[in-house]
């Protein structure tokens, strides 16, 4: 690997070059490092979470592979999350399902509550990270038939609806605590396999339900709903409930944020197409940053097309205070910890790369509809020297440039992963 005096010496000619382009790469370097992507604590046990770590997996979705060194217990995950934090540079926020709460005695999920959380709060403190929230409206006995905020028996409903509320507490009590706003998004996995009479009904349920849970105001200097919606999933292949025009319409009449997640449309949609269209009738979004492969499969975020253009659509509209960028894979078949640090680091890579775009050159060339200069621009700027300006940054943050982060890892792998399995 290049040396410190090697990798400073390539930046300075990186500088230059993109200093010729009208680009302060010390300006990016500092921008792009206070941009918070919210880490999902999930890859790290593979949706488990700690209320019943034996249910099974359920609600269209399900995490593939069985590599040792599993997360068993809450101290093990942070354990781990550590290890992959320090290994990411820039700022970091930790995104918790309510799956992970902490107690001696089962607790319902419709009463869980701030106490249950106080450890993964006194961890955020410790190392100066924001915390974000979901409801965790699967793999629980009230959920296997497939419905829950749209449950035709009220009894059931009402469930869902308290956990929903109960969940927006704990995430005010993120806000409170930690003096960030914690972003609370509500996915569920309402559906049916084959299709359905009734496409209303269950729809006006979900909305009225919704509406219960958010009813209650809450400060959004500690905390801000979301909604996300889906295609399908394992068990919902003709009818998904919340659907993205579903929630699209609802984010924009409740002045919620909607959540855009990379692998929750038709295999030819992409997120990235839809940011500016959204951001005209929603003020504010989540994003969830993943890799489909032909379905939902949440493969681990690669540098790759997509990934980049959300990026670009991010910065080239200035939507840094409007977009929450999030990561939401679950690979088993990997090493767990290490696949948090390639899509951290790739989701960080492409913000960086879309910052050192010379954007004054593109829009002069496009507004004066001299597209033949805006595509050569587009061209020679792919090969421009990002990765010069990303190893610096690297180096300036104190993690590993290159690939040394995978030594760490490997080294993790046999000192702490590998006995897991043994005891």
């Amino acid at each position: 690997m290049p040396t410190q005096q090697q990798i400073h010496s390539a930046y300075q000619l990186a500088k230059q070059q993109f200093a010729d382009m009208g680009i302060d790469t010390d300006n990016v370097i500092k921008a792009v490092n206070e941009i918070p992507i919210s880490i999902h604590c999930w890859q790290g046990d593979d949706v488990r979470g700690f209320e019943n770590p034996e249910q099974a997996l359920s609600g269209g979705i399900q995490a593939t592979g069985n590599y040792p060194g599993r997360a068993r217990t809450p101290a093990e995950l942070r354990q781990d999350l550590d290890k992959a934090f320090s290994l990411i540079p820039g700022a970091k926020r930790l995104n918790l399902h309510a799956i992970y709460l902490e107690s001696d005695q089962p607790v319902p999920r419709d009463q869980i509550k701030p106490e249950h959380f106080k450890n993964w709060v006194e961890w955020a403190k410790r190392n100066e990270l924001g915390l974000d929230f979901n409801p965790s409206c699967f793999s629980h006995p009230l959920s296997e038939d497939g419905f829950t905020l749209s449950h035709p028996d009220a009894e059931i409903r009402q469930f869902w609806i308290d956990h929903c509320k109960a969940s927006r507490k704990i995430s005010e009590y993120f806000g409170k605590e930690l003096g960030t706003p914690s972003v609370m998004n509500i996915w569920v996995p309402d559906g049916m396999k084959d299709v359905p009479i009734d496409r209303l009904a269950p729809r006006q349920r979900l909305m009225a339900s919704l509406d219960e849970i958010i009813a209650e105001p809450i400060d959004s200097a500690f905390h801000k709903d979301a909604v996300e919606s889906k295609l399908f999933g394992i068990g919902a292949e003709a009818y998904t409930v919340g659907s993205n025009e579903f929630y699209m319409g609802y984010a924009a009449t409740r002045d919620i944020l909607l959540c855009l997640d990379a692998g929750h449309f038709h295999p030819t949609e992409v997120i990235s197409d839809k940011i500016s269209a959204c951001s005209l009738y929603v003020k504010e979004f989540l994003l969830h940053v993943t890799r489909p492969i032909r379905w939902d499969s949440d493969h681990v975020v690669l540098l790759d097309d997509e990934t980049q253009a959300i990026a670009n659509e991010i910065v080239r509209n200035k939507l840094f205070d409007r977009v929450n960028v999030g990561l939401d894979f679950f690979d088993a078949s990997i090493n767990r910890v290490a696949a948090w640090v390639i899509g951290t680091r790739n989701t960080r890579k492409a913000l960086l790369k879309a910052m050192l775009e010379p954007e004054t050159q593109l829009r002069l060339a496009e507004n004066s509809g001299d597209y033949t200069t805006r595509l050569a621009v587009l061209e020679e700027n792919r090969s421009a020297p990002w990765a010069a300006v990303w190893d610096y940054y690297c180096l300036m943050n104190q993690v590993p440039v290159g690939l040394d982060w995978l030594r760490d890892i490997k080294e993790y792998e046999e000192t702490v992963l590998l006995r897991r399995d043994a005891e």
